[in-house]
């Protein structure tokens, strides 16, 4: 449903209240667009754990992570699963134009979705030029963002990957803030398990990093999954950046 009122300009109720809209696809969208949109798409909230997409399998909807983390891998021929990377709000969830979808997607956290079908999708790309442009906007933000990371799997110390693990993190944390935090707290949305499976590493090699960087005083545990960042410039400087 849709307000008119001049104080939304007839953008639907559900999207004035979305903080992930103006960073994420639907930003490209006038409030008629988004009204045509929004008569196909549902909110859906899912715990940790949750598959969103099943690697090899036909994708039919898309959605746009509007909080939490989700996880994206592959399986490997002899059956162990690989993470290829994260995705944060206001990410978007499928990949446009594939018949299939080539990872495993899941809920890395317990997260929110907002989900449209495929064939909403591409209404609007076919009826929006700013639409087609923003999803090849964040196309090429993710091959920068992959590139980056090749070079953090390939060329730095255990020391820096966890700190530039941690700094991805942050980074995610600050998109949500009208200005960062000083000592932001981040939740970890990957267990040590998994942090070594996504930097290459041991589990024993995650847990000695991020000792040594708590030693240095640039980070320090609320939790087991709570992780204060004490001096971001430090951080920084640790990721190897």
């Amino acid at each position: 449903m849709a307000r008119q009122d001049i104080h939304n300009s007839g953008i639907p109720l559900v999207c004035q209240s979305c903080e992930a809209r103006h960073g994420g696809i639907c930003g490209a969208l006038s409030p008629h667009e988004l009204v045509e949109l929004n008569k196909h798409t549902k909110r859906i909230k899912v715990r940790a754990g949750t598959e969103l997409l099943a690697e090899e399998q036909p994708i039919t909807s898309y959605s746009n992570v509007i909080s939490g983390v989700v996880k994206l891998s592959k399986l490997l021929e002899d059956g162990r699963q690989q993470i290829v990377g994260l995705q944060f709000p206001p990410d978007l969830l499928g990949r446009p134009f594939r018949e299939l979808s080539n990872v495993t997607a899941e809920a890395a956290t317990d997260a929110e979705l907002c989900t449209f079908t495929r064939a909403a999708l591409e209404q609007a790309v076919n009826g929006s030029h700013a639409m087609t442009t923003r999803l090849h906007e964040q196309s090429l933000r993710e091959l920068d963002e992959a590139r980056e990371w090749m070079l953090t799997l390939g060329r730095k110390t255990a020391y820096e990957k966890v700190a530039s693990f941690l700094g991805l993190i942050v980074s995610a944390h600050d998109a949500n803030k009208v200005e960062p935090e000083r000592e932001p707290s981040i939740q970890l949305p990957l267990s040590r398990g998994e942090m070594a499976d996504f930097l290459g590493l041991t589990i024993e090699t995650v847990s000695r990093q991020m000792s040594a960087l708590r030693k240095h005083e640039i980070i320090e545990f609320a939790n087991a999954h709570t992780v204060r960042i004490k001096d971001r410039v430090a951080l920084n400087a640790a990721s190897g950046s």
